[in-house]
């Protein structure tokens, strides 16, 4: 009778263990009574458990938490990734689509501007003025078809600064759309950036919540080992 009242019937495998190295179900984690269950359906409230199998479940538990962490980590990679894909690419070619939608009177615009704007153009016309004045001062002598003071270069000269300063207005006007359309562009793809690392921080903290409450459980688990160990050792 001493020896019965000493003892006790694991639940889980039906053995006769000392009365010491037994646990109630009702103390034991509700997840790891799950994994007991799922094993035992015929397991219930006021059973018992022996600690050989109880950390036997503890260990399964803690494996598929492990399991279940990989698995949640690698599901928000893919739902990251998935969101990033689904979403239109912001990022273009400003120059590219301005200068695709320009028509050819701008195109010569913005080619006259260039030329005109350029040291080439100065070095160049400036030696066409000094060959102008030369042929009709020194060279042609009597024969000169625009002799000093050189109207004729004065009406050239009136003529294609008229000319070139629409032109060069123009262009320049094409040139603050194509400024205004690379500031827009760049508001688009700052939003969209923000946006994103305002959706990845709301992520990782979510996830990180998630962890602590995982570790936290782990180290309930380990305190429930340590204190069992202690007790034996008592």
């Amino acid at each position: 009778m001493k020896h019965h009242s000493s003892h006790g019937r694991c639940s889980v495998c039906a053995r006769q263990v000392p009365a010491a190295d037994l646990e109630p179900l009702d103390l034991v984690r509700p997840g790891i009574v799950e994994l007991i269950r799922a094993d035992h359906p015929d397991v219930g409230p006021g059973d018992t458990i022996c600690h050989e199998d109880l950390n036997r479940y503890r260990a399964a538990y803690v494996t598929k938490m492990l399991e279940e962490e990989r698995g949640e980590l690698s599901e928000i990679e893919e739902e990251v990734i998935r969101k990033l894909s689904d979403q239109e690419i912001v990022s273009e070619n400003v120059n590219t689509e301005f200068d695709e939608r320009a028509t050819l009177g701008q195109r010569l615009a913005d080619r006259v501007a260039a030329i005109g704007g350029s040291w080439g153009f100065v070095i160049g016309f400036f030696l066409v003025l000094i060959v102008w004045m030369a042929l009709n001062s020194a060279i042609l002598l009597g024969r000169a078809f625009d002799p000093y003071p050189f109207i004729l270069l004065n009406l050239v000269l009136s003529c294609l600064a008229a000319i070139q300063a629409p032109i060069i207005m123009m262009s320049q006007n094409r040139q603050e759309a194509k400024d205004r359309l690379r500031a827009e562009h760049d508001f688009r793809v700052n939003l969209k950036a923000e946006l994103e690392i305002r959706l990845l921080g709301e992520r990782v903290d979510r996830l990180l919540n998630h962890q602590w409450q995982r570790l936290l459980e782990l180290q309930e688990i380990q305190i429930e080992l340590m204190e069992q160990l202690d007790a034996k050792r008592k």
